[in-house]
């Protein structure tokens, strides 16, 4: 059996992710005199506006005025961006006939929120999920993948996998499962395309709509390693 495993946080929208790398990366151009991703991990539980008041009140730096709304405004064009990143999904899912799996080194509850908000939980219904409650923290990536190859019962190079990041990247492969490239690019550090072909993946996906033939390639090598 062959079956294609998702990187759950490569081909979703995980806004929790996004806004609090917004928060740190505007923060920090802001207040530079601020240790900023230790300022926030302290304020957990207050509210954006109450984390700025704090953070202005360490720093030399005044913040701008209408933070806040700045804030506000660039997470929701980046969500935006990340949606348009993932147009296609649920269609290229679909015609791709493997068994499929859902990977993600997030909590479940986030997992499954995630695929209802795009509507890939209807594509994916039925689906295993393997998520970071099921393994030992915390550095779930390797255990996780090595989980679902071990659970769904397929030698490791039958699993292939769409990845978005050099960790999952490196973990899947460790695996020994095939990585495919990655999506969802916008959320991607500059650079991060040549780390992972540094890491020996062979394509980097722009778009869902080639799943479809990346699969058929990688189908035709497993047939020629039979």
């Amino acid at each position: 059996m062959q079956t294609l495993i998702f990187d759950c946080d490569g081909v979703l929208v995980d806004s929790e992710v996004i806004a609090e790398a917004t928060l740190i990366e505007r923060l920090s151009e802001w207040l530079p005199d601020v240790d900023v991703e230790q300022a926030l991990a302290q304020a957990l539980g207050q509210t954006t506006e109450a984390i700025l008041l704090g953070l202005e009140a360490l720093s030399a730096h005044a913040l701008p005025q209408a933070a806040l709304a700045l804030l506000d405004d660039e997470i929701e064009a980046r969500l935006a961006q990340e949606l348009d990143a993932i147009e296609g999904a649920a269609a290229a899912i679909t015609v791709v006939d493997l068994p499929k799996a859902v990977v993600s080194n997030s909590r479940r509850c986030r997992v499954v929120a995630s695929l209802s908000k795009t509507g890939l939980d209807r594509v994916l219904q039925g689906a295993p999920i393997f998520c970071a409650e099921q393994v030992e923290r915390p550095k779930p990536d390797p255990a996780v993948y090595q989980l679902a190859a071990e659970t769904l019962g397929v030698m490791p190079g039958n699993c292939l996998v769409v990845e978005d990041s050099v960790s999952g990247a490196r973990a899947a492969r460790a695996a020994g499962m095939t990585v495919i490239g990655f999506i969802g690019a916008s959320h991607v550090p500059a650079g991060q395309a040549d780390r992972l072909s540094e890491l020996g993946v062979w394509r980097v996906m722009q778009r869902m709509a080639e799943l479809p033939g990346l699969v058929e390639d990688w189908r035709s090598e497993q047939r020629l390693k039979a």
